[in-house]
């Protein structure tokens, strides 16, 4: 979906305002726009993580409430432990497309490549922007021996 109204209220309210009740919904939302007869169906769910300081201010981290959600519902294995946003950056918010991919250069790393090498990813987030996240933690995955990575996002800003 488009990430304006009314979707930007619900989802900056889930993401920012502790409202996780919303997370069911939502990532049901995101499973409506998936298609069930892929061929390279994905084997591993995971979330865009958060930094440790930022998962501490936010008390939860929103691409692993949906990225739980949307492998229970898929039957897949998910974690929120294989990838890992070691460093804290500056948020995405407001930065242009340079600045968000010069802020992501080397803020992923795969704490366990042994569950990611060979296999089919999908990386669960709630927003995609610039893609710049998206890219950095992409390639990260591939480094680490991923086979290939999807990116699931419930929006896309316009």
């Amino acid at each position: 979906m488009d990430y304006g109204a009314p979707w930007d209220g619900l989802i900056g309210a889930f993401k920012y305002h502790g409202q996780i009740d919303l997370a069911a919904a939502l990532s049901a939302r995101l499973l409506e726009g998936l298609d069930p007869t892929a061929r390279a169906w994905p084997q591993l769910v995971l979330p865009v993580p958060l930094a440790d300081e930022r998962l501490a201010e936010r008390g939860y981290n929103q691409a692993w409430e949906l990225a739980r959600r949307v492998a229970s519902r898929l039957h897949l294995p998910a974690s929120a432990l294989v990838l890992q946003r070691p460093l804290a950056r500056a948020p995405q918010a407001g930065l242009g497309r340079a600045e968000r991919r010069r802020n992501l250069q080397g803020a992923f790393a795969v704490a366990q490549p042994a569950r990611v090498a060979g296999r089919r990813v999908v990386l669960v987030d709630d927003v995609l922007t610039t893609g710049a996240t998206a890219a950095e933690a992409t390639a990260s995955l591939l480094a680490a021996g991923a086979a290939a990575v999807q990116v699931w996002a419930l929006a896309r800003t316009p």
